[in-house]
C-alpha cells in the first residue's frame, strides 16, 4: 500500500504563490490533478519517476512547476502567480508500477491518490 501525504494548500490572493507537497513512501511517477467545485477533475502536471521528463496543462504552463526531492520521494508543485480560477483540491496521485521516463497525463494511469488538499483564490 502506497501512502501520499499532502500538505501546503490554503487560502491567497490572486497573484499569489503556494507550494504544495506531497510525501510517499516510495519513488514513482506522479502527478497533480485538481478538482473544482462541481467540474471532472483535471491533468495539472506530471513528472516521471527519474524527474527526467515533466508535462503541464496548457492552462497552468508558465505558472506552476512540478519538482521531486528524490531523497525524501516528495513531489511539489509550486503554483505562482494563481488566478481564481486555479481555486480547487488538488489531489497528488502515483504511477505504480511504471518505468522511469514517462510523465502521466492521464489520470486512469495512477493507482493511488492522497486525500487531496483544498486551494483557494480570491480576486
Amino acid at each position: 500500500q502506497v501512502q501520499l501525504v499532502e500538505s501546503g494548500g490554503g487560502l491567497v490572493q490572486a497573484g499569489g504563490s503556494l507550494r504544495l507537497s506531497c510525501a510517499a513512501s516510495t519513488r514513482y511517477a506522479m502527478g497533480w490533478f485538481r478538482q473544482a467545485p462541481g467540474k471532472e477533475r483535471e491533468f495539472v502536471a506530471a513528472i516521471s519517476r527519474n524527474g527526467g521528463t515533466i508535462s503541464y496543462a496548457n492552462n497552468v504552463r508558465g505558472r506552476f512547476t512540478i519538482d521531486t526531492d528524490n531523497a525524501q520521494n516528495t513531489v511539489y508543485l509550486q503554483m505562482n502567480s494563481l488566478k481564481p480560477e486555479d481555486t480547487a483540491v488538488y489531489y497528488c496521485a502515483a504511477a505504480v508500477g511504471t518505468g522511469y521516463t514517462a510523465a502521466y497525463r492521464n489520470q486512469y494511469e495512477y493507482t493511488y491518490w492522497g486525500q487531496g488538499t483544498q486551494v483557494t483564490v480570491s480576486s
